[in-house]
C-alpha cells in the first residue's frame, strides 16, 4: 500500500490562496470566556466553510466562507473535512478488527499520515486531497474486508457499522463540486448541528484536534522506525469513538480527551526514542545562527529524518545545509553534527518565512507543517516533502525522485557571497543532558541558588500578544531557570541569560515542540530526587499554543496533572464557557494576561 505522502502530485496545478494575514491587533482577554455559539452563522450570511482548529483564526473566532488566515481555501477545507470523515470510517473497521486480533500496519499508517495532512499549515493542495480520497476508498474497502474476514475466522457476525463506515465516494471521485458539497455535509458545522449542545461539540473538537497532533508525532516516529501498537490501536479506537460523539456526555468526552493526552505522552516518548536511536543523544552546544559563504539549502519543518537524508544527498556537492524554525535542535544530535556541511540554523520562527525565505539565497525544503503561501520571489526554489503541499510547488515524493531539482535550484541560486559575523544560540538541553546535571542542580536548589523553574515555550505566531512570553522569560528572577522548547523560544533565545551564581545555565533549550516530553521527564527526575510530587515542585508553565500538536501536548499536561499552567495568547475558540470552567476549576489552567505580564509573573513566583 502506498503511503499518504506518495499520493501528493509532484507538480500541482494552480494556487488560489492569499498570503498569511499580518499581525492583528491585540484581542481583549475576554476571549478567554468566549463561546462557539457566539460565532454561529447568521441567516443572511450562510457559512459555506468554517475552521477554528488553530489559535490564529479570523477575529479569534474562526475562519469562514472565504480563504482562511492560513491560506486554506474553502475547497481544501471541505475536502479535508471529508477526508477526516473517511478516515473515521476506516478507523471503525480497524478498531472492530483489532477486537478480533486482526490488524494491518498499512491501514494504521494511512490513518496516521492522513490526519497529519489536515493539520494547520501542512497541505493546501486540493489535487492532493482528491488523490487521498480516491486512495482512501480503497483503504476503507481493505479495512472492511479485514474486519469481515476476522469475523468469519472467529465465527461471529459482523456488526452493522454506520456513518463514515458506509460512506461511498466512488460515484463522485471525479466531481470536485460534489466532493466539496459532501465535505460540507459532514464537516465541523455539521458536527456542531448534530451535537445536543456546544459543550459536547467543543469537547469532541478538543479530542479531534488533539488526535491530529498526536498522530503527527506518531507519524514522525514511524519515519524513524518506531512502532507502538498501543498508540496505533488507540488512534483507531478514538477516531471511531468520535463518530458517536453527539451521543456522549461531558464526562465521557472529557475522559476521551485525557486519554488522547495519555496516548500522546507515549507518542512523544516513541519519537524521543526514535531520535536518540537514529541520531544519538542531544548534547548542549552553541548552534551557529550566521551564514557562511557558499551555495546553500534551507530545511524547515519538523522532520529530522528528512534532514539526514538531505545531508547525505548533498555530501560532496559543495552545498551548505541550514536548519530553520523547529529544525534548530537537529544541530545538537551527534550523528547529524558529523556532516560538516550542516552549518547551523538560519532564520527564526515559521511565521517570518515569507520575509526570510525571500532573503535566503538558495533552495528551500518544507518537510512538515508550518508552511505559508510561497511568494513569487522564491517560488521557483522552494519544494515540499511528504505530507506538505501547495498547488504549483514541486513536491518530493517518498523516493526522493525529484531531489535533483533541489540540488539544481541550490546550485543555480547565488548562495551567500560572504561569511556573516558569527553568532550562535545555546541548545541541546534534552532530558538526558539535564538529568546528567542533576547533582549540581540539586545542590543549587538546596543552597537557594535556584528557587524556581519556568517552562516557557510552545508555538509562535504573528500576534503582538506573544511578546508576553518573551517578557516573562527575560524578567524571571536571577535565581530561576527557564526550560524552553518549540518555536516559541525564538521570542527570547537570542537574549542573554547569565548563569546562576553557582554556574547553572538559566536558559535550557530542550528541543522541538514534541520535546515537551523532555520537560516532563526533567520535572519527574527533579521530583524524584527531591522526594516530592511533581505538583509540589517550584515549577510554573507559560505555554503558547497555535495548532493541533500544541493541543495534544496540552492534553498530555492535563493527563499528568501538571500544575500552574498559563496558556495563551488566547484559549481555543472551540472552548465554551463550561469547558473553560472545567479547565480552570479542575486543572488550574489560566489565560495569560498579555496586557500585564508582571501580574502573572508575580503569581508564578508565588507558585500560583
Amino acid at each position: 500500500m502506498k503511503s499518504i505522502a506518495s499520493l501528493v502530485p509532484r507538480l500541482a496545478r494552480s494556487s488560489r490562496s492569499r498570503i498569511l494575514a499580518s499581525p492583528r491587533l491585540a484581542v481583549p482577554t475576554q476571549r478567554f470566556a468566549r463561546s462557539f455559539s457566539a460565532v454561529a452563522p447568521r441567516a443572511a450570511e450562510p457559512i459555506t466553510s468554517f475552521c477554528f482548529q488553530c489559535e490564529q483564526t479570523e477575529h479569534g473566532t474562526g475562519c469562514k466562507a472565504h480563504v482562511g488566515v492560513c491560506g486554506k481555501t474553502p475547497t481544501v477545507s471541505a475536502l479535508q473535512d471529508l477526508f477526516i470523515y473517511q478516515l473515521q470510517g476506516i478507523s471503525q473497521y480497524a478498531h472492530e478488527a483489532r477486537k478480533l486480533d486482526a490488524k494491518d500496519a498499512d491501514i494504521d499508517l494511512f490513518i496516521l499520515e492522513g490526519m497529519f495532512s489536515t493539520l494547520t499549515n501542512v497541505n493546501f493542495d486540493q489535487t492532493a486531497f482528491e488523490r487521498y480520497l480516491a486512495h482512501g476508498e480503497r483503504v476503507r474497502a481493505d479495512a472492511k474486508a479485514m474486519y469481515e474476514a476476522a469475523c468469519k475466522a472467529k465465527g461471529v457476525a459482523p456488526k452493522a457499522l454506520h456513518g463514515p463506515a458506509v460512506l461511498n465516494l466512488s460515484p463522485i471521485l471525479n466531481d470536485r463540486p460534489a466532493l466539496e458539497a459532501k465535505g460540507l455535509s459532514v464537516g465541523v458545522m455539521a458536527r456542531k448541528a448534530a451535537a445536543p449542545n456546544d459543550d459536547i461539540h467543543g469537547l469532541a473538537e478538543l479530542s479531534l484536534y488533539g488526535l491530529k497532533g498526536m498522530m503527527a508525532y506518531t507519524a514522525h516516529a514511524r519515519a524513524l522506525g518506531q512502532r507502538c501498537e498501543e498508540v496505533s490501536a488507540f488512534c483507531a479506537e478514538a477516531m471511531a469513538a468520535l463518530v458517536d460523539a453527539p451521543k456522549k456526555d461531558v464526562p465521557e468526552l472529557l475522559s476521551l480527551a485525557l486519554k488522547v493526552g495519555e496516548a500522546n505522552y507515549k507518542a512523544m516518548q516513541e519519537l524521543d526514542q526514535g531520535h536518540d536511536t537514529q541520531f544519538g543523544t542531544p548534547a548542549p552546544c552553541e548552534v551557529q545562527t550566521s551564514a557562511v559563504k557558499g551555495k546553500c539549502i534551507l530545511v524547515s519543518g519538523h522532520d529530522i529524518h528528512d534532514l539526514l537524508a538531505i545531508l547525505e544527498k548533498t555530501a560532496g556537492k559543495g552545498i551548505n545545509v541550514y536548519t530553520h524554525g523547529e529544525m534548530l535542535p537537529a544541530n545538537t544530535y551527534p550523528e547529524l553534527k558529523k556532516h560538516k556541511h550542516l552549518i547551523g540554523n538560519w532564520g527564526g520562527p515559521w511565521q517570518l518565512q515569507k520575509m526570510e525565505f525571500s532573503r535566503f539565497p538558495g533552495a528551500i525544503i518544507m518537510t512538515s507543517n508550518c508552511m505559508v503561501e510561497p511568494q513569487k520571489r522564491y517560488r521557483e526554489r522552494i519544494f515540499t516533502r511528504r505530507f506538505v503541499g501547495w498547488e504549483g510547488i514541486p513536491h518530493i515524493g517518498d523516493d526522493w525522485s525529484n531531489f535533483d531539482a533541489v540540488v539544481d535550484a541550490a546550485l543555480s541560486a547565488p548562495g551567500f557571497i560572504k561569511d556573516e559575523p558569527k553568532t550562535s544560540v545555546p541548545a541541546g538541553y534534552g532530558h538526558k543532558a539535564v538529568v546528567g546535571m542533576a547533582g549540581p542542580i540539586l545542590e543549587a536548589i538546596k543552597s537557594g541558588d535556584v528557587k524556581r523553574f519556568f517552562v516557557i515555550g510552545g508555538c509562535d505566531g504573528t500576534e503582538g500578544e506573544r511578546s508576553y512570553f518573551r517578557d516573562v522569560a527575560t524578567n524571571v528572577p536571577n535565581d530561576s531557570v527557564v526550560i524552553t522548547m518549540g518555536c516559541g523560544k525564538y521570542r527570547f533565545n537570542r537574549e542573554e541569560f547569565k548563569p546562576t551564581a553557582g554556574g547553572i545555565p538559566r536558559l535550557l533549550d530542550a528541543g522541538q515542540c514534541n520535546d515537551a516530553y523532555a520537560a516532563i521527564q526533567i520535572a519527574g527526575a527533579l521530583a524524584g530526587a527531591l522526594g516530592c510530587k511533581v505538583t509540589d515542585l517550584p515549577l510554573s508553565f507559560a505555554i503558547s499554543w497555535f495548532e493541533q500538536k500544541a493541543v495534544a501536548v496540552l492534553l498530555t499536561m492535563l493527563h499528568l496533572g501538571l500544575p500552574n499552567i498559563y496558556l495563551g495568547p488566547a484559549l481555543p475558540a472551540f472552548a465554551t464557557p463550561n469547558m473553560l470552567k472545567i479547565l480552570v476549576d479542575t486543572y488550574g489552567i489560566r489565560g495569560i494576561n498579555h496586557a500585564n505580564y508582571e501580574s502573572d509573573l508575580k503569581q508564578m513566583i508565588q507558585g500560583k
